[in-house]
């Protein structure tokens, strides 16, 4: 397996199956050294030089927070690890009911589920940025979403690569 491919297997689910996002990281990645912080930024780079299309792509890769994929158990690894740290494994029916009904109502909004960095976060925390975001325009919210999605990178790469506090 050649290093490059080493690469790609390895950090390709950082972006929600989006492999290709790291294919495009690769050299900039490898030159500058495979530390946390270096890895983030060039994987952050090639996701913003992508395309609209290629970025919404992306968000769609998301699972909907304590949707069917959760409770079905079929969210990889990393996103049930990250759902479980907040609760959301954990929620009553009428929590189930609520969060259905915002990730419904927000998908039918702006195309993509709801997407947020949930370490540190309880699922009140996320309930309450859920309904503060969903009044944002479909822009403002294309650009919070992808934000969130290069801080769940860099959380991501943290717990691959310890020791690096630059990511």
């Amino acid at each position: 397996m050649s290093e490059r491919d080493d690469f790609i297997r390895r950090f390709g689910g950082i972006f929600e199956h989006s492999p290709w996002v790291a294919e495009r990281a690769y050299d900039r990645a490898a030159s500058s050294g495979l530390t946390a912080g270096n890895v983030h930024s060039a994987l952050c780079n090639a996701f913003r030089a992508a395309s609209p299309a290629e970025r919404l792509r992306v968000l769609r890769a998301h699972p909907n927070l304590a949707g069917k994929l959760a409770v079905a158990g079929e969210l990889t690894a990393a996103s049930k690890a990250e759902q479980a740290s907040a609760g959301l494994d954990r929620l009553s029916p009428e929590e189930h009911s609520r969060f259905t009904g915002l990730n419904t109502t927000y998908t039918k909004k702006f195309g993509f589920p709801f997407i947020i960095a949930v370490k540190g976060l309880t699922k009140e925390d996320i309930l309450a940025a859920f309904e503060r975001r969903i009044d944002n325009s479909k822009e403002e919210e294309f650009e919070t979403a992808c934000a969130e999605v290069e801080r769940i990178a860099r959380l991501r790469l943290r717990s691959m690569l310890p020791g690096d506090d630059n990511a």
